[in-house]
């Protein structure tokens, strides 16, 4: 895809994102919003996969860390033709194959079962080095947040993405600042966020993140960089695209119906 296709897909994401939580009436909107941009770039262009064989095993894979936010790569898989556009509807309900968080076990194209926060990273480093051992040449892309990075488990997996120079490791962090209980930098600040992911040793980037050709310019720098693992901040705004709760800490989980869902459906264009 071009960078136009690639800005409708984000937006096609946040329309069946919406639609899909508002069928539901509650969930993780903000978080899921955030990332629409960065799920489009890389399933729209970056990623080599085959929504016609999953289970690939030269296929690039994607770990979304912050698996609260499975609502967005649901749509995406969906919209890529990995199942029925029509199973959207049936998010976190009986006998659904779309959980509220990952599962890798139910849902075809889901790489990695996460939810509980950090784990989901250090599953990706643990992907990463299998795949080094292997002497396969696929990536492996992560997405953790920036609530997220206040577990210590992340930087246990930053020292040993480094220590195994897994240059095949291009992570990003949605760095929305705000959390379920409020801003990031009053429940834990990251401080120099750029700067502690090199003191680990990884290759790290920062650009806005709704802005895909800089984030593709982003990816391309991290494809060519050898030796380590790369790390690309994400400036964005949780929830964005949603008129009712774009840059709000409340939409981390929020209720929401199908008619506020389709008059954003409706604002996005």
């Amino acid at each position: 895809m071009d960078t136009k296709k690639i800005v409708e897909f984000a937006k096609e994401i946040r329309k069946h994102t919406l639609l899909t939580i508002g069928t539901l009436g509650v969930g993780h909107i903000g978080g899921a919003l955030s990332i629409a941009d960065v799920l489009a770039l890389l399933y729209g262009k970056v990623m080599n996969v085959d929504p016609a064989n999953p289970l690939w095993e030269e296929r690039d894979m994607l770990v979304i860390s912050k698996g609260h936010a499975g609502p967005a790569l649901y749509a995406t898989l969906a919209l890529k033709g990995f199942f029925p556009m029509e199973e959207l509807a049936t998010l976190n309900q009986g006998g659904t194959r779309l959980p509220s968080h990952c599962d890798r076990n139910l849902t075809a194209g889901v790489d990695m079962t996460t939810g509980s926060l950090g784990q989901g990273f250090s599953a990706a480093c643990g992907l990463a080095y299998a795949r080094q051992l292997d002497g396969k040449k696929g990536y492996v892309y992560a997405i953790i947040g920036d609530g997220e990075s206040q577990e210590g488990q992340v930087w246990e997996a930053a020292m040993f993405a480094a220590h195994y120079k897994l240059d095949h490791l291009i992570a990003f962090t949605d760095y929305n600042k705000m959390q379920i209980d409020g801003r990031t930098d009053e429940i834990m600040d990251l401080g120099d966020i750029e700067g502690k992911w090199r003191s680990f040793g990884w290759y790290t980037q920062r650009v806005d993140g709704h802005d895909v050709e800089a984030l593709d310019r982003a990816v391309r720098a991290a494809q060519k960089n050898a030796g380590t693992p790369s790390m690309i901040i994400m400036d964005t705004i949780k929830g964005k695209g949603a008129f009712f709760c774009e840059g709000q800490v409340g939409s981390h989980s929020m209720a929401f119906d199908l008619d506020k869902a389709n008059e954003a459906v409706a604002r996005l264009g």
